[in-house]
């Protein structure tokens, strides 16, 4: 692979409490948080590691011959756990492009990984994400389904004014389903780690609402479907069931 100057970091740390020591479940027969790794890898845009709080899951990854890197445990969201990393990997700087990609996604198409990246081809861009466009009306009514409302630039690609849990926007037309998977310019990730929460982000409870409320520009590439995150043991069955038959 051609060294480029993006680097693809995986958060994962074992808080989980619907699926305790969620990165090291079996997935036919590798850990999940390996399955997201080997993932970014067949993207193939980057440098690859995992940003990990316990010696256990950085013990995995490099048993698998992946890359991890030992961070903080007290940060308070992944954001600031892949900042820490991105300076003890890259304390020169030369990394310029920083992909947020979430460990409790086995199934992720390397193409969708790609594809947010995308947008920083406009260099008024500083942070680039994924979304969906919703199909069932269970998502569009269900909190936990974070939605985007944007300015449509193309049918692929969105400028963010928004995102919420409601359902919105408002009357006919398409609803689009957040993907949280983040492309980061360097000094925008640097920018965002500095602010402090915002008043709509604590209400929402959504942390991307920092960076619009601060007026920096997110866009959007739309993807065909949502990945299958891993949440609930149903979940877990279903992200096995689609391995197993890889």
């Amino acid at each position: 692979m051609t060294e480029t100057r993006t680097l693809v970091l995986i958060p994962a740390r074992m808080a989980a409490t619907r699926l305790p020591g969620k990165p090291l479940l079996d997935i036919a027969g590798l850990p999940m948080i390996v399955h997201v790794l080997r993932r970014a890898e067949e993207a193939g845009i980057g440098r690859v590691a995992v940003a990990t709080d316990t010696q256990e899951i950085a013990d995995a990854v490099r048993a698998c011959g992946g890359e991890a890197v030992m961070t903080s445990p007290d940060h308070p969201s992944g954001s600031d756990r892949i900042f820490e990393a991105l300076n003890l990997l890259d304390p020169d700087g030369w990394i310029d492009t920083i992909i947020n990609l979430q460990g409790d996604l086995p199934t992720i198409s390397p193409d969708d990984i790609r594809a947010v990246v995308a947008p920083l081809a406009d260099a008024a861009v500083d942070i680039a994400t994924l979304a969906a466009e919703i199909r069932t009306e269970e998502e569009h009514v269900n909190p936990n389904v974070v939605k985007v409302i944007g300015s449509p630039i193309n049918e692929r690609h969105l400028r963010a004014l928004y995102f919420t849990r409601a359902t919105a926007p408002w009357g006919d037309g398409p609803r689009y389903h957040h993907i949280g998977i983040y492309a980061y310019r360097r000094k925008a990730l640097e920018r965002y780690v500095a602010l402090a929460p915002s008043p709509l982000e604590q209400r929402e409870k959504l942390e991307q609402l920092r960076a619009l409320e601060a007026g920096m520009r997110i866009d959007v590439a739309v993807v065909d479907i949502v990945p299958g995150g891993v949440d609930t043991p149903a979940d877990l069955e279903a992200a096995r069931k689609t391995l197993s038959n890889a």
